[in-house]
């Protein structure tokens, strides 16, 4: 008897959503849309004082869609789509720049919404066996819009360090 039970509630539940189409009702599914780009960042840092011999300046940077923007299902299952990159800043006396590019790809309900930056720049001094944390910024959140379509959008920063 059960067998007969599941194919019955779901041919109940087919009609009733065909019986919905019909009647013009709308479906609850949002609609979806592709967001695939580049984020180009540029951190210029003037450094405050002089960081110790062998130092080392790492950046780091995530971009994430807003939460009302990320897909549905995405969410429900715990898999908001970040992306991640860091890179090594080059230092120039009492200046470093620090450039990284987050390439994205995402499927969202919402192109409006844009996306949420973070940042963190942390200099290490590597001069003793373990390395040292001499400075270091707070992770940042920005609010971004989405790159154009197949291209970038480029974001520069001026940060005394």
């Amino acid at each position: 008897m059960a067998r007969i039970r599941i194919p019955l509630l779901l041919c109940t539940a087919l009609l009733t959503s065909a019986s919905a189409r019909a009647a013009g009702i709308p479906e609850t599914r949002a609609s979806s849309s592709t967001v695939s780009g580049v984020y180009s960042l540029t951190f210029n840092l003037n450094l405050a004082s002089p960081l110790p011999a062998g130092s080392t300046i790492t950046c780091r940077a995530q971009v994430v869609p807003s939460q009302i923007g990320a897909d549905v299902r995405a969410q429900q299952l715990g898999e908001i789509p970040v992306r991640m990159v860091t890179g090594q800043a080059a230092i120039t006396g009492s200046a470093a720049t620090c450039t990284t590019e987050i390439p994205v790809s995402w499927t969202v309900t919402s192109l409006q919404d844009g996306a949420v930056l973070n940042y963190e720049i942390d200099a290490a001094s590597n001069s003793g066996s373990i390395p040292l944390m001499v400075r270091s910024t707070g992770p940042q959140s920005i609010g971004v819009a989405f790159p154009p379509p197949g291209k970038s959008a480029s974001f520069s920063f001026n940060l005394a360090f």
